[in-house]
């Protein structure tokens, strides 16, 4: 294959676009107004001005920082401080958008942020009213059996227009919090007893106790700390939340980083650091929570197994000490109480989005130098039979890929390095020696990585051909190709399982597989990020990724907000709501170029995708590890919150213990499926999991068995890969 050059290409635009910014000049600042003691330093105008000019100039979408781009970088402002609009009241809103609305772009040109400056400290003044008004509630008996309702995402409603309406909701907030912290410790209590009545169920494991503050206590620790933070702010943060929103207007993968975040940026995507391995952000529809967006490879997190895109981290307890509540507390604070000394442990308290604090669980995991080196590429042999199929078990190969990784320094300084493609082409020589029937590709929760290392990777499945086409902000059209004369390391059949958190470099992959007929995609769909951005790391202050590229699929069809749909789907376990692209405000949209010239190395006709879809279907019902999913998956669905949520505890506590009720005969049903003894009510089944989970992460990687929901999508792909033959049409009534 040719080697391919993007990765300088890119390196190359990244130092002229910046060298170009550098030079240009918008005038100065002129406007006056209110703000409490920030004033802009010489450097802060100049990476206004330079971060106006990327998204004025070199931005994919090549659209201009014009009076109407600047009136919605300020509404996108505004609600990116308060997304649920119960802060700003209608008249601020009014008021900010009548006096900056028009000008906005102009004023970041001219690198002055003063209007920016002016909303965000009229968003601190309405927060310290609410902390104001919450803490002299909290200091009252709250009546919390009334028959009051909330609706909790209030995105698409407009602001209050009064304060008696504002504070009469932020009342009703205050009582919802409560309430859903009371039953949390009344669960948390329970939970101890069982350890305290059966010590067994430890597991001889030192379990962490959840603290012993009062319900209005942990929620005044929260309030105070969210009000602290904004004391502590500083100027080039404050830069950043304006700068940062700016960028995401145009997209949500461009992105400026302040001085602190573009060095945690550098720490987060180098070859090694200390820590657990992990990248968080504010949640965005309760930026009180914290959000778990990926998992570093190779780190401490990942090895766990207990820790999972999309976990909301509600509790840390650091080297040992009590549980600290973190509900409130900055991104910046919380990496600060997770990180540490190599070899030092941190316990993570953990819920899922929609699921009660009840439903929360405890990880402990061991701080350590996380390198690339140490995980990737694994492969195994697993054995399926088909009922009245196969005469005797079929050989199946299975290869997880954590990441598209490449060791960029150590290639760069000559070094022997490690890749991903390197990793798949020894795991494929190896299985190749097992005489496997099939081979199944496991690109679940992989967020992508080098493009230059997943088009090697396809070269060792593909023939010859393009293999991805990629477009610039200029119109131009790169097309990635595999020119090895046809030469093929594997080529049997073969199936990739994809899911939600299956992103870029994954899509690619999984595309070229599906558009060549090369194997089936069997999963959900995936993340539908296809988009490219260059690093720019010499701005005046912090660094910036700015998208400038699109991916596009052989057959012309971008890969951007649509994804990779399977040809067959299996039980989908994220929440299409919140998760991945498609979730994402200011996606680029998903459009088409030219189809590249390829030839397919074969077809699967839609009578055999139908035929297939439909079997799987029916063996997804009857499998006790897909049925437990689907249940899950509809108990995460009790609770809307687009809709009014009763603000009564009484009420509240029936509807935890309907959601324990289900959750639990959810796992019963798969444990008496599989031939285990059920469990025989909540609290044992909650202790019995957190002493598991705690046993679990501390076992080696290698020595942890799978699990039992996890290895069901693999079985039941390489089911679908054996009875798939693209030269065969089959029958709906055919058996498989």
């Amino acid at each position: 294959m040719k080697k391919q050059p993007a990765q300088w290409l890119l390196s190359v635009a990244s130092v002229g676009i910046a060298g170009l910014i550098l030079t240009q000049s918008y005038g100065t600042a002129v406007a006056n107004t209110e703000t409490e003691g920030f004033v802009q330093t010489p450097e802060q105008k100049i990476t206004t001005r330079q971060v106006a000019a990327l998204l004025d100039r070199s931005h994919y979408l090549n659209q201009p920082l014009d009076s109407a781009m600047g009136s919605e970088i300020l509404s996108m402002y505004i609600d990116s401080l308060d997304p649920n609009h119960t802060l700003f009241l209608q008249s601020d809103v009014d008021e900010f958008k009548k006096k900056y609305a028009s000008d906005f772009g102009n004023r970041l040109k001219r690198g002055d942020l003063s209007a920016g400056i002016e909303v965000f400290e009229r968003y601190r003044k309405r927060s310290n009213e609410y902390f104001e008004l919450s803490t002299k509630m909290l200091k009252t008996d709250l009546d919390l059996t009334s028959s009051d309702t909330i609706v909790f995402d209030r995105e698409k409603l407009n602001h209050f227009k009064t304060k008696k309406a504002q504070r009469d909701y932020w009342t009703r907030q205050l009582k919802f919090q409560l309430i859903s912290i009371t039953l949390g410790k009344e669960s948390e209590t329970a939970k101890e007893k069982v350890f305290l009545a059966n010590p067994d169920i430890t597991r001889g494991q030192d379990l962490v106790r959840d603290d012993d503050r009062t319900p209005s206590e942990i929620l005044l620790n929260r309030l105070s700390r969210q009000q602290e933070q904004f004391t502590r702010l500083k100027d080039d943060e404050v830069m950043e939340t304006l700068l940062n929103t700016a960028m995401l207007t145009y997209d949500p993968h461009s992105n400026y980083y302040a001085p602190v975040q573009a060095n945690e940026l550098q720490i987060q995507s180098s070859l090694q650091l200390e820590g657990i391995g992990v990248s968080i952000r504010p949640d965005r529809k309760n930026p009180d929570y914290t959000r778990i967006v990926t998992l570093v490879d190779g780190g401490p997190a990942a090895k766990s197994g207990q820790i999972k895109p999309n976990d909301l981290i509600i509790g840390i307890a650091k080297d040992g000490k009590n549980m600290t509540d973190v509900v409130g507390w900055s991104t910046r604070e919380i990496v600060s109480l997770i990180r540490g000394k190599r070899g030092t442990s941190v316990t993570i308290k953990l819920r899922q989005p929609n699921m009660p604090d009840a439903s929360a669980r405890t990880v402990t995991v061991v701080r350590d130098i996380i390198a690339q080196e140490e995980s990737g590429v694994t492969h195994r042999v697993v054995e399926v039979q088909r009922p009245n199929i196969d005469a005797s078990p079929k050989r199946i190969g299975v290869l997880e890929i954590p990441s598209f990784y490449l060791n960029y320094r150590a290639r760069r300084n000559g070094e022997d390095y490690r890749s991903v493609s390197i990793d798949t082409e020894n795991a494929i020589k190896a299985l190749n020696k097992e005489n496997i029937d099939g081979l199944v590709i496991d690109l679940r929760n992989n967020p992508g990585g080098s493009l230059d290392e997943v088009a090697k990777m396809l070269g060792l499945f593909i023939k010859s051909g393009p293999l991805v086409q990629i477009r610039d902000n200029r119109g131009n059209i790169q097309v990635y190709r595999d020119d090895d004369g046809g030469e093929q390391l594997y080529d049997g059949k073969m199936v990739v399982i994809t899911n939600l958190a299956s992103a870029s470099a994954s899509e690619i992959f999984a595309a070229a597989i599906q558009d060549y007929g090369r194997g089936l995609v069997v999963g959900s769909t995936t993340t539908g990020k296809g988009s490219a951005q260059i690093q720019l790391d010499n701005l005046a202050l912090g660094s910036a990724t700015l998208t400038q590229r699109k991916f596009y699929r052989i057959t012309g069809g971008s890969t951007q907000n649509k994804g990779v749909v399977p040809d067959v789907e299996l039980v989908n376990i994220y929440d299409d709501a919140t998760f991945g692209e498609r979730a994402q405000k200011k996606a680029l949209p998903w459009d088409t170029i030219k189809t590249a010239a390829y030839k397919p190395e074969a077809k699967f006709s839609d009578s055999i995708l139908a035929t297939l879809n439909q079997q799987s279907k029916i063996r997804q019902q009857q499998n006790p590890q897909f049925s437990y999913l689907t249940a899950l998956n509809n108990i995460r669905d009790m609770d809307d919150e687009k809709k009014p949520i009763n603000i009564n505890i009484n009420s509240r506590r029936a509807k935890m213990k309907l959601i324990e009720k289900s959750s639990l005969e959810a796992e019963n049903r798969r444990l008496i499926a599989t031939g285990e003894r059920p469990y025989a009510n909540w609290n044992i089944y909650q202790a019995a999991m957190d002493a598991k989970f705690e046993e679990r992460s501390r076992m080696k990687v290698n020595e942890r068995p799978q699990l039992l929901e996890d290895e069901a999508f693999i079985n039941e792909a390489a089911y679908l890969m054996l009875s798939a033959d693209p030269k065969v049409s089959l029958s709906p009534e055919q058996k498989l």
